[in-house]
């Protein structure tokens, strides 16, 4: 079996860049497979240092079949790096595992990955394979591995170069879409926030493909597969991340990875109850609330620590 390759973007964060490495390295699969890294350029000289270390270590990684580094000669960026790197695996692979710098996984996560790939190769409608999920309430009385969603998910995910190479990064389309109110509320049905977020990126407030990548998913009335528990974690919510500074309001339990053969779910349909459960995950008030909490439970330990 040819094992797909995975690509990892990093940039600054040696501390989670070793975490994610290992926890790779765990996987019973990682001997057999292909590895790239797009190691992203200093965007500032404060910067600099932490580049170079994050350089210095990727020299020194083993435990896969072979390694590619690619050292971006300036700073390109999430967005830019991502597109132009899953692109440019794509030109020679018809599928693709990818990973940020910031998320552990279960030692099972290449095998479902490749498992889940081959499995919904033919499926036309399913755009990705998300390795990340929350701890759904519906799930627990759920008898597949996996399910339907309505936006894909950046936390460790696959593709396919047919699903890939036809995605508008430019959202031609916007003016269209944003005036019109059933396409919104379609959109909104996968978490209230993308359109917020679509929005911003056509202001310039924000520069995410990811954001990008699920409109074009919405736009080819297509599905993410998901898979019942998560196969990774993600650990970027350090004062250095990049992207995600708040609190970790979507923590999630991992994988023993005990589980190597798994039962896909060939019904494409979207299950009523984790639709409603996935939707209110995303709803403000429910972030809020979830806020609100871990706050509360940090400060209540800190003090409990402070007493002793």
């Amino acid at each position: 079996m040819k094992y797909t390759p995975i690509i990892i973007f990093t940039y600054n964060r040696l501390y989670e860049l070793k975490f994610t490495i290992e926890a790779l390295q765990k996987n019973d699969l990682a001997s057999k497979s292909s590895i790239t890294i797009y190691s992203d350029a200093a965007k500032t000289e404060k910067d600099s240092q932490k580049v170079h270390m994050v350089r210095e270590y990727l020299k020194t990684i083993k435990g896969f079949k072979d390694i590619t580094i690619i050292h971006r000669p300036t700073n390109y960026g999430l967005a830019r790096s991502v597109i132009e790197g899953v692109t440019e695996v794509l030109n020679s692979s018809e599928k693709v595992i990818v990973l940020e710098d910031d998320i552990i996984t279960s030692k099972n996560f290449i095998q479902y990955m490749n498992s889940a790939l081959k499995f919904y190769k033919e499926y036309e409608n399913i755009f990705s394979i998300s390795a990340f999920t929350m701890p759904l309430k519906s799930l627990k009385k759920y008898d597949k591995d996996t399910y339907v969603a309505l936006r894909p998910a950046s936390w460790g995910w696959g593709t396919w170069r047919d699903q890939w190479e036809n995605i508008d990064w430019d959202v031609k389309d916007y003016d269209t879409f944003i005036s019109n109110k059933n396409l919104v509320n379609n959109f909104n049905k996968g978490g209230i926030d993308l359109t917020k977020m679509l929005k911003g990126y056509m202001e310039k407030r924000n520069n995410s493909w990811a954001i990008r990548w699920s409109y074009a998913m919405f736009k080819a009335q297509k599905y993410s597969i998901y898979p019942k528990v998560s196969k990774v974690q993600n650990i970027g919510f350090s004062d250095d991340a990049t992207h995600c500074t708040n609190d970790h309001i979507y923590k999630t339990d991992l994988d023993n990875g005990e589980q190597n053969t798994f039962y896909f779910t060939s019904d494409i349909s979207l299950d009523e109850d984790i639709t409603k459960d996935f939707k209110n995950i995303y709803e403000y008030r429910n972030k809020l609330y979830r806020k609100i909490k871990i706050k509360i439970n940090n400060y209540l330990s800190a003090n409990k620590k402070g007493n002793k």
